[in-house]
């Protein structure tokens, strides 16, 4: 009994402590850092880009975004100072859109 309170206790504390340093919805401590301006929130494509499933180069590319799309700024990223990613939304109508459609995901700047 002993040893399924202490995995429990570990199991719930990893859970609780774990999720801070991860990019989906963690903190960031440098995040003011950025330099971004901070009323920014939406942005439209001058160049075709990769619309990936987490901040990283070796991420599943999810699909590639046209010129003149319109995304809305979700948080920004910065995994270096020469690699720094922005979570974005697709512009989308969530009644005629089809449920499955790809929505979200990371583009690098």
């Amino acid at each position: 009994m002993i040893n399924n309170l202490l995995k429990n206790f570990c199991l719930i504390t990893f859970a609780l402590i774990a999720p801070i340093t991860l990019p989906a919805g963690g903190i960031q401590k440098t995040l003011n850092q950025n330099k971004f301006p901070t009323n920014t929130k939406e942005i439209i494509l001058t160049t075709n880009t990769s619309l990936f499933s987490f901040p990283e180069i070796d991420a599943e590319e999810l699909l590639v975004l046209d010129v003149g799309s319109n995304l809305s700024v979700l948080r920004h990223w910065k995994v270096s100072e020469s690699e720094i990613w922005i979570r974005v939304e697709l512009a989308s109508n969530k009644i005629l859109d089809d449920p499955n459609k790809i929505t979200k995901g990371w583009i690098k700047i």
